[in-house]
């Protein structure tokens, strides 16, 4: 069973998110199925591939070359937990501003509940920040805050 399940996480990244095929999301994805840490406009956790599909399309659209690579899955009982890269392209403006052209690099580790072929429960931890920083969304870690001092070249004095 762990093997099945481990191909089931491994085919849901290759089928729904690398070759976009949006109708694997109702073969792989349960009725009752439910993302945790992915939301809807509402900030509500997904839920069926109902409720799945509005972000699929919407960071499909943003990279339609998006890669998945599960690097490592360790699975027991009827749980998966697989570490991932994701990389792409921002070539599309659904995401609340402008295509920025940038690639990006980030990982995400999501662990999920299989019953009868299918993912019921999903625990999402995708690092969405350092994509949001490498498309100039939010400040780099090493860059100055907007009102910082060293943003003007000055110091503040040490006591």
């Amino acid at each position: 069973m762990s093997e099945e399940n481990k191909a089931l996480i491994r085919r849901w990244f290759e089928e729904v998110w690398n070759k976009g095929r949006e109708e694997a999301i109702d073969e792989m994805f349960a009725e009752e199925g439910v993302a945790n840490g992915l939301v809807d406009d509402a900030g509500q956790p997904l839920r069926g591939p109902k409720g799945f599909k509005p972000f699929f399309r919407k960071f499909r659209e943003a990279f339609p070359e998006i890669q998945v690579v599960v690097e490592d899955a360790v699975a027991e009982g009827d749980r998966v937990a697989a570490r991932c890269t994701v990389r792409g392209t921002h070539r599309g403006d659904t995401l609340g501003f402008a295509a920025t052209q940038r690639p990006v690099e980030f990982t995400g580790i999501t662990i999920v509940r299989i019953r009868d072929g299918k993912i019921v429960e999903a625990w999402n931890n995708f690092d969405f920040m350092t994509m949001f920083q490498q498309l100039g969304a939010l400040p780099a870690p090493d860059a100055p805050a907007a009102d910082s001092p060293a943003q003007y070249g000055t110091q503040l004095p040490v006591e």
